[in-house]
C-alpha cells in the first residue's frame, strides 16, 4: 500500500486531500501540530469507512517536532511514496513598512524553514519509493510575473509576508526539482486556488473539493509527469501553469 504524509491536514485544504488520497487507497500519516486535532480528525475519516489513517504531531516551524514525526513514521513504515507540505500560516494582510520583522520570521518559519525541514527529515523514506512525489502548496499570490502585471486581477492584493514566503517555497521548489532531476522523483509546486477556508474568513470562490484535487492530481503523476512546475489553475485554466 502506498503511504503519503500530509502536514496541516486535520481541516480545511490538507484534510480534503487526505480524504481524497483513502479513496485512492493510500496509507496517510495525517499531521497535525495538535495532536488532539489530528486524532479528532482521524474519527471523522474513519466514521466515513476511510480506515487507513492515522494522526501524527507535526509543527513543522519547531526542529524536534519534526525529528519526533520522522522517528515516529519511520517505527510504521520503510517507505514514503508521497509528501505533501501543506502547512501554512497567513500571517494577514500586512505591509512591508510597517511590520514587525518578527511576523516575517514567524511565517517564514512555517511556509519556507518547516517545508525545507519536513522534506530533509523524509528524504530517506522518499527515496526508497520507486516513484517519489513531493507536492508543496503554494499560492497564485506568489507568481513574481503576475504580481507585476496591472492587469491581474490579484494584482492589488499585496500581502508583504506571505506573499513572499510562498515566493520563496517557490524557488526552492526549483532548485530542490532540479537537485533530483535524475532521480524518480517528482517535484511540483501547487495551488490548490482561492478556496473557501478559516485562511480567508470563507471568501474564497472555490471548494475544498477541488482544491484538494489540485493537490492529489500532482501527488499522483507517473513517471512521463512534470517536475520543477508551478502549477495553478486559478491563473491559467487552459494550461493549468502559473508564470514564476
Amino acid at each position: 500500500m502506498n503511504t503519503a504524509l500530509i502536514t496541516g491536514a486535520n481541516k480545511s485544504i490538507g484534510f480534503e486531500t487526505a480524504r481524497q488520497l483513502l479513496q485512492k487507497g493510500y496509507y496517510i500519516y495525517l499531521g497535525s501540530r495538535n495532536l488532539e486535532n489530528g486524532l479528532e480528525a482521524v474519527e471523522k475519516l474513519k466514521a466515513e469507512g476511510l480506515t487507513d489513517v492515522e494522526a501524527i504531531q507535526i509543527d513543522v516551524s519547531d526542529d524536534e517536532s519534526v525529528k519526533a514525526a520522522r522517528v515516529e513514521i519511520g517505527k510504521k513504515t520503510e517507505v514514503l511514496d508521497v509528501l505533501i507540505n501543506n502547512a501554512g500560516i497567513l500571517g494577514g494582510m500586512t505591509q512591508t513598512t510597517s511590520t514587525d520583522i518578527a511576523v516575517f520570521k514567524q511565517v517564514f518559519d512555517t511556509n519556507m524553514f518547516g517545508v525545507v525541514s519536513v522534506t530533509q527529515a523524509f528524504m530517506d523514506l522518499l527515496q526508497k519509493s520507486l516513484e517519489p512525489r513531493i507536492v508543496n502548496v503554494t499560492s497564485g499570490l506568489a507568481s513574481l510575473t503576475l504580481h507585476n502585471d496591472p492587469t491581474w486581477k490579484y494584482y492589488n492584493v499585496k500581502a508583504a509576508v506571505y506573499n513572499s514566503s510562498k515566493a520563496a517555497l517557490n524557488m526552492y521548489t526549483i532548485v530542490l526539482a532540479y537537485e533530483l532531476r535524475d532521480t524518480p522523483f517528482k517535484v511540483n509546486v501547487v495551488d490548490p486556488g482561492f478556496t473557501a477556508t478559516d485562511f480567508n474568513q470563507h471568501s474564497g470562490t472555490g471548494t475544498l473539493k477541488e482544491a484538494g484535487a489540485r493537490l492529489v492530481k500532482y501527488a499522483l503523476i507517473d513517471s512521463n509527469g512534470p517536475t520543477g512546475k508551478f502549477f495553478s489553475d486559478d491563473n491559467s485554466p487552459e494550461t493549468g501553469e502559473s508564470p514564476w
